[in-house]
């Protein structure tokens, strides 16, 4: 079993930089595929990005490529996702989710572990 809580949303304003965490129990987070979706009112989940559990690549959005970096830090089961140039349109409950499943995906289906999400507003 995986828990992933994630923290560091909030109001920024248009053109700021915001850091998510995502905190992971369990021994072989290092091997586990992590990403990021994001939910706005009214809207389907949608894939941000994912960073590869065993060679760590990355993979990105179109609409956040360039302005939104993912990390993971496994010594401390920490993944990142650092956002900078947010736009109103970046509004979203933003999720963390895990999977053992070996490769990386980009759509929710591929993930087994969901964290319980972290609200990020930015204002015009």
């Amino acid at each position: 079993q995986v828990q992933l809580v994630e923290s560091g949303g909030g109001l920024v304003q248009a053109g700021g930089s915001l850091r998510l965490s995502c905190a992971a129990s369990g021994r072989t987070f290092s091997s586990y595929a992590m990403g990021w979706f994001r939910q706005a009112p009214g809207k389907e989940r949608e894939f941000v990005a994912v960073i590869a559990g065993r060679d760590s690549r990355t993979s990105y959005a179109d609409s956040v490529k360039g302005r939104f970096t993912i990390s993971r830090d496994n010594a401390k089961n920490t993944v990142y996702l650092h956002m900078s140039g947010l736009k109103p349109e970046d509004t979203a409950i933003y999720y963390c989710a895990a999977d053992a499943t070996p490769g990386w995906g980009s759509s929710p289906r591929f993930y087994h572990y969901w964290g319980q999400g972290t609200q990020v507003t930015v204002s015009s």
